[in-house]
């Protein structure tokens, strides 16, 4: 198979996160305003795209509290910097049964299953140019966890994306992700000219050797546009992977706190050191217009 480079690459951060991060290292911003200067000092290194959650600003807790959203993406807005938002839309379908012996009753203490409503709420009234679109149910490393996103759901949140003009970043976790998401394209929920990202090493979705990359990346259409990340101390070499393989580049605290072994990263550095990877190889990193032009984005003022 013939190397396909992209040469023109745009660079996501993911800021923040909803794992449990948080304790983990200092530079993981909790607080609206730690969040969006966070996001605003990736974009100054060269981030052209800020995919950002919100937290509780005391514990640290992953949150979908509209209001936090609203205050991360004004202050961004506000910015004298330049660059798109894509929030997170993934939050609201966790479900923690109980032990294998008693599953039933799930779990107050974590079990968050929300209406496609309330997990949209934030995307309608911020309009970001982007939202995440989980395309699949998920096991994660958690013994009693699913991260549950059901056909129907994506559907019904898919079309709100949709007809709220806002670009759906299709997560893959797997190859079923992307079938998935080529049914909701034949469907017509989502245009033709889908962006994924993929997303490789997350427990138990595909791991990030190599031949299961290829395997994903062969699995996206020719008309569509991806990105790619590997978590933790692979971060780095998927930079390069995503972008000989003809896609673009995420990287952020969410997927790896570490700059170099022993040392913990802000997502300045993470994003200041995969535009020299990039740049090293040949490419160009884009900025946020042409990302917009791109993916046929539309910057819009909040409702």
């Amino acid at each position: 198979m013939p190397l396909t480079m992209n040469r023109d690459v745009f660079i996501t951060c993911a800021v923040t996160g909803s794992g449990s991060t948080q304790d983990r290292s200092p530079h993981v911003p909790r607080s609206p305003q730690q969040i969006a200067d966070s996001a605003i000092a990736a974009a100054r290194a060269g981030a052209a795209v800020v995919h950002c959650h919100v937290r509780d600003p005391e514990t640290g807790v992953p949150s979908r509290d509209p209001k936090m959203f609203r205050e991360v993406t004004d202050r961004v807005r506000d910015a004298d910097i330049d660059v798109v938002l894509n929030l997170t839309a993934g939050m609201g379908g966790d479900i923690v049964t109980g032990p294998p012996e008693a599953p039933l009753p799930l779990k107050a203490s974590g079990t968050d299953m929300g209406s496609a409503e309330s997990r949209m709420r934030h995307v309608i009234e911020c309009r970001p140019e982007i939202c995440t679109l989980d395309c699949g149910t998920m096991n994660f490393a958690e013994a009693d966890y699913v991260m549950t996103n059901t056909p129907g759901m994506l559907r019904t949140m898919g079309q709100m994306m949709t007809d709220a003009g806002v670009k759906p970043e299709i997560e893959a976790f797997d190859t079923g992700h992307l079938w998935f998401a080529k049914q909701l394209v034949k469907e017509g929920i989502l245009e033709p000219d889908a962006l994924v990202q993929l997303c490789m090493g997350v427990p138990w979705g595909a791991p990030d050797d190599l031949n299961t990359f290829m395997a994903m990346v062969n699995n996206v259409p020719d008309d569509w546009t991806f990105s790619a990340f590997g978590l933790g101390r692979n971060q780095m070499a998927y930079v390069a992977a995503s972008v000989l393989a003809g896609g673009n580049v995420r990287v952020g605290l969410e997927d790896n706190l570490m700059l170099d072994r022993g040392v913990l990263a802000k997502n300045e550095d993470l994003v200041a050191r995969a535009v020299e990877i990039t740049e090293r190889l040949g490419a160009r990193v884009i900025g946020p217009e042409e990302v917009r032009k791109k993916l046929r984005l539309t910057k819009r003022a909040p409702e």
